[in-house]
């Protein structure tokens, strides 16, 4: 009969246990960028126990006012994040703007002598990413990018299994994430009372290409290159992100990316479906995103080995075939009275196995899952605002953080460029 065995309850994110700070107490958060995402990642980081929400900035004056409708009348609000970051009462920030200002955000928080909480990718450009690991560096402030699975306790067992050879020797790793529904494929609700009496839109545009005021461009900025990073930005550096976790890995020396436009031909820039082939020192990597896939949202990896494999989502299971040493056999073109010396002589090579022409054994299956209600979201925010307090690493500093987005970002060059790419992870350039 298959096994399943559960990780410890006590693995598992549980608010009650870990709000151990007194009210005055609690880390001084500002919110940069007050959409879903960052709206989500400062309720989950209020969650925790351990830090209080008092400022946000955003460019659309909606949000503005939302924001104090959800957290209450004292929070403090502005268009300009900088006036945040002149305030000596806030510890640290989240930064969740559209991707061409992370790093200028990220930047610009640290050197004010915040900590720095950022939405993945970390940064737009591979050069902008050097930039935020000097800056972390000549600052000593803490930064976590917010690939959240890197934090849960599902990739850590998958680590644990992978390290432990429990399937054999990595030679292939297979990853995807597909959606098919209009909010999955970025078609964002756009408010009706937009204009450019409540948006600063000099603001959101930055460091993008100057044009008239556009909103559908501000609510669903993932659909241009312009502001975003396409599937390869908002997908494929989740999964880098959780490979490079589990394996250990710095990241491939090779990129090549496809695909194509096939569905949302709602005026983006960006392909919906995306496929990378990505070499590794000791493996390989194919990587996908499908928002035209008509069976719903899924996502994971196939992480193939010389003795199993292991599959990893909502949980890790482990497959196994074992070949118990015997070579197999291919008899049935022999005469019957060829195949019966043959076999003859093969039981007497491996006595006690079952005939079987690839000499291969089933195994039972083991299935690891998180108890109910597992939040990995949770656990990034706790491992964050803990180290701000600690001054300890973080799961997924700025490094990390380039070496998962170096690779999506190149893809996206790839993909336009018709192009292959070399990449040098260790030291996250682009080689030749």
């Amino acid at each position: 009969m298959p096994t399943r065995r559960h990780f410890l309850a006590a693995s598992a994110a549980v608010p009650a246990a870990l709000a151990q700070t007194s009210p005055n107490d609690k880390i001084r958060l500002a919110l940069i960028g007050a959409g879903g995402m960052g709206s989500g990642d400062a309720n989950t980081a209020i969650s925790t126990g351990l830090a209080e929400l008092v400022a946000v900035a955003d460019i659309y004056d909606g949000r503005l006012t939302r924001a104090k409708e959800i957290w209450g009348s004292h929070i403090q609000t502005t268009r300009d994040y900088r006036e945040l970051l002149a305030k000596k009462d806030i510890d640290a920030v989240i930064i969740g703007t559209p991707d061409h200002w992370h790093a200028r955000i990220a930047i610009d928080a640290m050197n004010a002598g915040k900590d720095v909480y950022c939405e993945k990718p970390m940064v737009q450009k591979v050069a902008d990413g050097h930039t935020v690991i000097d800056t972390a560096a000549k600052t000593n402030r803490i930064i976590q990018v917010g690939s959240q699975r890197v934090s849960s306790i599902i990739y850590d067992k998958a680590r644990e299994l992978l390290a432990a050879g429990t399937i054999g020797e990595l030679n292939l790793v297979e990853a995807w994430w597909d959606r098919n529904s209009a909010l999955g494929a970025w078609q964002y609700s756009v408010p009706p009372d937009a204009s450019p009496a409540n948006v600063d839109w000099d603001r959101f545009l930055g460091s993008a290409p100057k044009r008239g005021f556009e909103p559908v461009r501000l609510f669903r900025w993932r659909n241009y290159q312009d502001y975003g990073t396409g599937v390869a930005g908002d997908l494929f550096v989740h999964l880098f992100s959780g490979l490079h976790y589990i394996t250990g890995s710095q990241g491939p020396n090779r990129v090549f990316a496809t695909g194509g436009l096939r569905y949302w031909k709602d005026g983006r820039d960006v392909p919906d479906v995306m496929m990378g082939v990505y070499d590794y020192p000791k493996f390989n990597l194919a990587l996908r995103v499908n928002f035209v896939n008509g069976a719903g949202e899924t996502s994971g990896f196939r992480f193939v080995g010389s003795e199993g494999i292991m599959t990893v989502g909502g949980t890790v299971s482990i497959s196994k075939i074992n070949r118990e040493n015997e070579p197999g056999y291919t008899i049935g073109t022999f005469p019957r009275r060829v195949q019966e010396e043959f076999l003859k002589d093969y039981r007497s090579k491996y006595p006690g196995k079952p005939a079987t022409a690839d000499g291969m054994l089933s195994q039972p299956e083991d299935t690891y899952r998180a108890p109910r209600g597992y939040s990995d979201h949770y656990d990034h925010h706790r491992n964050f605002l803990q180290a701000v307090r600690s001054r300890k690493p973080v799961t997924e500093d700025a490094l990390f953080g380039l070496r998962a987005a170096g690779p999506a970002l190149l893809s996206n060059r790839s993909y336009f460029e018709k192009k292959t790419f070399v990449w040098d992870a260790a030291k996250c350039e682009v080689k030749g």
